[in-house]
């Protein structure tokens, strides 16, 4: 508990270096929130009414004052209003996170439901072809990126099977869980392939290393059948690399499923921040980053929690 404690109080600061950093690098951008509004008709403002948009916008402001005026609003729940939205920066997160939890979930069931099979399978048929394939299959899924992949699948859906899949909308699953998952089942996939050929070959060595050990020998001379040392013996000590992978990766997923959702026109958390780059909308940019940032850190410390139950040998203490 001592370790859980310690990483508690890391948050903050952690969080603290975040919001400076996304504050100054949006403001780096070129142009600001009233031209990204008004486009070319912001050339045709006065500079009395140039002033009065930067004073309502806040950013009239040294830089500094802004910082501490959003950082002050944070410790009431305030992230600021939109710009493009005109509602609580908040308000438009929570709106749009729901389809990307959604997303990130089903790509990592699909990665882990094959991958850990997969990788066991691989490390099990050690050199012999079953193996080669799987190592084949993994590195051609690591090297194809996830935009090509989406593409061909739409191709294939709407060219060859003649099936367009459904893009722009999204069913919550607490409305129609079918319909849900049908509209993220493909975008799961795109996203998930990757991920999933990581998890093979991390499963695969963790598996390979743990079939060496002391004890796996000793199950197999005490007559334990192989099917018994694979899934019960091995198999819980070679998972800890994959639960560290996934907790990485399904940080970042919360936050870079920008081309799966640009490329489906899925409403996520992904293309909200993309759009908000472009119209400069710096309080949901803000806003967005805090909110990933901090998803990132709590499933990071899952993750470690995890470790524990996987493996009692480790001691969070001595770590």
């Amino acid at each position: 508990m001592n370790y859980v404690a310690q990483r508690l109080l890391t948050f903050p600061l952690i969080l603290l270096g975040v919001s400076v950093l996304v504050f100054v690098s949006i403001r780096l951008i070129p142009g600001d929130a009233i031209t990204a509004m008004l486009g070319t008709e912001a050339g045709l403002l006065t500079s009395e009414q140039r002033a009065v948009l930067a004073r309502y916008f806040g950013i009239d402001q040294p830089i500094w004052s802004q910082y501490l005026t959003w950082f002050g609003g944070l410790f009431q729940g305030d992230l600021g209003i939109s710009v493009t939205f005109g509602r609580p920066v908040l308000s438009v997160i929570l709106d749009h996170f729901p389809l990307t939890l959604e997303l990130a979930l089903l790509s990592m069931l699909i990665a882990l439901s094959a991958g850990v099979p997969l990788g066991v399978l691989a490390a099990t048929r050690n050199e012999r072809t079953s193996d080669l394939v799987v190592r084949v299959l993994a590195m051609l899924g690591q090297s194809t990126p996830s935009f090509v992949l989406g593409l061909l699948i739409i191709y294939f859906l709407s060219v060859v099977f003649g099936v367009v899949p459904t893009m722009g909308t999204f069913t919550p699953l607490t409305v129609d869980p079918l319909a849900s998952l049908g509209q993220l089942v493909f975008p799961a996939i795109t996203l998930g392939f990757a991920f999933a050929a990581s998890v093979t070959r991390i499963s695969r060595s963790a598996m390979l290393d743990v079939l060496g050990d002391d004890y796996i020998r000793t199950a197999r001379s005490k007559g334990a059948s192989a099917r018994s040392v694979v899934w019960t013996h091995a198999l819980p000590n070679a998972l800890i690399p994959v639960v560290t992978l996934s907790g990485v990766e399904f940080g970042y997923l919360l936050g870079g499923a920008v081309i799966v959702e640009q490329i489906f026109a899925l409403p996520g958390l992904g293309r909200l921040v993309l759009n908000a780059i472009t119209q400069r909308d710096y309080a949901l940019v803000q806003g967005s980053v805090l909110f990933v940032a901090f998803n990132f850190l709590v499933v990071n410390l899952l993750v470690d929690l995890i470790y524990v139950a996987l493996d009692p040998r480790i001691r969070l203490g001595k770590r």
